[in-house]
């Protein structure tokens, strides 16, 4: 007996040291995902002649789910948001490996400032950087525009044809220095033999990179896209920001705006609730589906 409570202790201590851990993981994001999953198979029932009897929550299964994919508002804004990150996506990945590239290359010159300023718009809230951006999108106010139109341009950067990528642009600038840190710190990993091997076996800038390079930065790329993807989905502040001065943006142009009007406008959050879900749904499928592949592909290889 005098032993067992000992090895009692001894048994314990992991999951002693587990426990913060587990309990935050459970109220950080568990709870609330669950949460949102119960908010989302419920809707409120009206009694009473007019709806006026008062109300009760009732069970309603999936009815907020087929209610939302019946909506062809919001299925307009998934199908939005998955051609802004089928274009996105590689614009944003391909510019910051170039970028980091080229502050990794032997010529650069002045990498911490540029690197600085690549990183500063991260800096930026989204809200604010929109602003900033809108003031360069609207004729009469922008500069660019007007300049444009004096050259014999005319472009609308708010139009029904032109907002989405306005908004990819403001993307862009926000979001791939910070995409660029991390592959500069990948870059940074490349042990210095490598280099010396390939100088010493004649291999040109361009055949470094390509062989090099780009094999062992493949790591922070996976990264970067997941986040890419991630981020490109999370559409929101952006076009909230753009919708007073673009009549093409409407109250669900993305499916967090869809879902910010049900919740916000309509007080319909059991409807909202389902759209959340159904949104960080696709962001696991994408997510995980490029990294089954990008797996498969290396396996393959």
């Amino acid at each position: 007996m005098a032993t067992r409570a000992p090895r009692r202790r001894r048994n314990l201590a992991p999951f002693a040291f587990v426990a913060p851990f587990l309990l935050l993981f459970l109220l950080a994001f568990a709870l609330p995902i669950g949460y949102a999953v119960h908010q989302s198979v419920m809707d409120v029932e009206y009694t009473g002649a007019l709806g006026l009897g008062g109300s009760h929550t009732v069970f309603v299964a999936l009815d907020n789910y087929s209610d939302a994919l019946s909506d062809h508002a919001f299925l307009r804004s998934i199908g939005r948001v998955l051609l802004f990150a089928a274009v996105q996506v590689p614009v944003m990945v391909a510019l910051s490996a170039g970028l980091a590239l080229l502050l990794d290359s032997a010529s650069a010159r002045g990498v911490r400032f540029f690197r600085a300023a690549f990183f500063l718009p991260y800096g930026v809230p989204g809200v604010i950087a929109s602003i900033l951006w809108g003031f360069l999108y609207v004729p009469g106010v922008s500069p660019l525009v007007d300049g444009m139109r004096h050259l014999g341009v005319s472009v609308d950067l708010l139009g029904g044809n032109t907002v989405l990528w306005s908004i990819a642009n403001i993307v862009t600038w926000e979001f791939a220095g910070y995409n660029v840190l991390v592959l500069v710190a990948q870059l940074r990993t490349i042990p210095a033999e490598l280099y010396e091997a390939a100088r010493i076996d004649g291999a040109s800038a361009w055949a470094t990179v390509r062989y090099v390079k780009l094999p062992l930065l493949r790591p922070a790329l996976i990264l970067t896209t997941v986040f890419t993807i991630i981020g490109t989905l999370q559409l929101f502040a952006e076009p909230l920001v753009l919708k007073p001065v673009s009549s093409s943006i409407d109250s669900a142009y993305t499916p967090n705006l869809s879902a910010y009007n049900e919740a916000f406008t309509n007080d319909n959050y059991h409807l909202a609730a389902a759209e959340a879900v159904l949104l960080a749904l696709a962001a696991f499928v994408l997510s995980f589906g490029f990294l089954r592949l990008i797996n498969k592909r290396g396996g393959d290889a």
